[in-house]
């Protein structure tokens, strides 16, 4: 049984191709294609037009989901994939958040104008951790440390990407009815947001106060 899967886990490879163009390699780009398709179909006018965006933000996800446990399971991790992963997945979410504030009614049904200059700050939160973490990796690497991912930057991306799921039904809601039921997954959605802005300050700091000896060589 295990020679079978051996045998099957080359085959694998092979269909796969071991080279740069790899099939994980080709889900990443893939998600970096549909980002302007997502941002495309969030903006044109007609019925039901943010489910469809959702529908292509939830299949670009699920690629960030695969491509990683496929180059990890078979052997196929390049270079490549190392460097357009991370940047694949951080254009898609904070697209998706940038989008949002060019909607108000997002972030202000119900709460007032203000809640807009809120939301503004925690995306320039989100972009500005991002930023510095991915700067202080590449610091770290040129001294040959490996900075790994920990446990509340996993939490954040989750809580990121549930609050732009529950936010585009929201939206999706309100468009098609009058019901309560878009509020309330709007406020949902704002919740999870808002705790998705906490956990980037708190696993940007933990990222440095962990790894600080790298800012000291």
């Amino acid at each position: 049984m295990n020679e079978d899967f051996d045998r099957n886990s080359r085959a694998y490879k092979i269909a796969a191709g071991k080279g740069v163009m790899n099939l994980p390699n080709k889900l990443t780009i893939s998600r970096m294609v549909m980002i302007p398709v997502f941002l495309l179909f969030f903006y044109l006018d007609f019925t039901a037009h943010y489910f469809v965006a959702l529908a292509i933000f939830g299949i670009a996800s699920l690629t960030d989901l695969f491509d990683g446990k496929i180059a990890r399971k078979y052997n196929l991790v390049t270079n490549l994939g190392k460097f357009l992963d991370p940047i694949a997945d951080k254009v898609l979410v904070l697209s998706a958040l940038v989008v949002f504030l060019t909607v108000p009614s997002v972030f202000t049904d119900g709460l007032g104008e203000w809640t807009l200059i809120v939301a503004g700050c925690g995306v320039a939160v989100i972009l500005a951790r991002e930023i510095i973490v991915s700067g202080f990796r590449m610091v770290a690497a040129s001294s040959g440390t490996v900075i790994a991912a920990d446990i509340f930057g996993k939490y954040k991306t989750v809580t990121q990407d549930i609050a732009i799921v529950v936010l585009l039904i929201g939206e999706g809601v309100k468009e098609l009815t009058d019901h309560i039921a878009g509020d309330i997954v709007n406020y949902t959605g704002l919740a999870f947001f808002a705790l998705s802005v906490i956990l980037t300050v708190v696993s940007g700091i933990n990222y440095i106060a962990k790894n600080s000896e790298v800012l000291k060589k």
